[in-house]
């Protein structure tokens, strides 16, 4: 592996981890605003997987990174 097929694994392996990291979130404990965050999350997180299948990957990795900001933020608040 080497260059591109290298980033196109860690952008994968960062979507990848953003769904597991969903995963271990109590959403019946969030407040309305909380949820609408992770929704927004999530959103940025679709959207680094549909840049990544067109090859965008500096998109992808800015979607992907802004996604796991705004899920690590919801999570302090818990």
């Amino acid at each position: 592996m080497g260059g591109d097929s290298d980033i196109v694994h860690r952008i994968s392996k960062d979507i990848d981890e953003f769904y597991e990291n969903l995963d271990g979130l109590d959403a019946k404990l969030l407040s309305r605003k909380a949820a609408e965050v992770v929704e927004m999350a999530k959103l940025y997180a679709s959207d680094a997987r549909s840049y990544l299948a067109k090859n965008d990957t500096h998109t992808a990795f800015s979607c992907i990174s802004y996604a796991h900001g705004l899920l690590d933020a919801v999570r302090e608040m818990q």
